[in-house]
């Protein structure tokens, strides 16, 4: 690679990652540079450089850092991540009387769902570690879930464990939003 690839690399890895979030992150806490320095043994200079996107810094830099807010490294780094949109498109599906278009992400799915009265999915999807969030739009519908039936009507929302078996019976002609949302690592 040469000298202007390898500048030009640089400059873009600059902007993928703004450190600025860690002047907030010491501000909230009540923290100057001088007692993040001490808490992490990372300089002051080198603190007081990177919260101006002066410099990138060493993993073991951002490991120490990020204990220091008592966050992981990856927090630290998806809080300094450029935000940039993603953008996808749209997919369409049956599943049993429903109609779905969805779209997809790393941590989220979305379905909008339409079906008419009387209709049912009696096996949906398990998902392995979800919540699993339902807001009818438009008509009634009931969810089954093992220990309890409850009616949802336009309006309403209700949240649940994905992994527990369920289904939707159309009470009137429907249109739902169910969101699959990616529960957070537990360990």
């Amino acid at each position: 690679m040469t000298t202007k690839q390898t500048k030009k690399l640089a400059g873009n890895f600059d902007r993928m990652y703004d450190f600025e979030i860690l002047r907030e992150l010491r501000k909230r806490a009540g923290w100057t540079i001088d007692e993040l320095s001490a808490r992490t043994g990372v300089s002051p200079a080198v603190i007081s450089k990177l919260e101006r996107n002066q410099t990138s810094a060493e993993l073991a830099t951002l490991f120490s850092l990020s204990r220091a807010f008592d966050m992981n490294t990856t927090d630290l780094l998806l809080l300094a991540e450029s935000r940039t949109a993603h953008r996808t498109s749209e997919s369409s599906h049956r599943s049993g009387a429903f109609t779905f278009r969805d779209i997809q992400y790393g941590n989220i799915r979305a379905l909008l769902g339409e079906a008419k009265a009387g209709g049912k999915v009696s096996n949906p999807e398990i998902h392995h570690d979800d919540l699993e969030v339902c807001w009818v739009l438009r008509g009634c519908i009931r969810l089954q879930l093992p220990h309890e039936n409850p009616v949802i009507k336009a309006g309403e929302c209700v949240q649940f464990d994905a992994i527990l078996e369920h289904a939707y019976e159309v009470m009137e002609d429907c249109q739902i939003l169910i969101l699959h949302l990616k529960k957070g690592k537990r360990f």
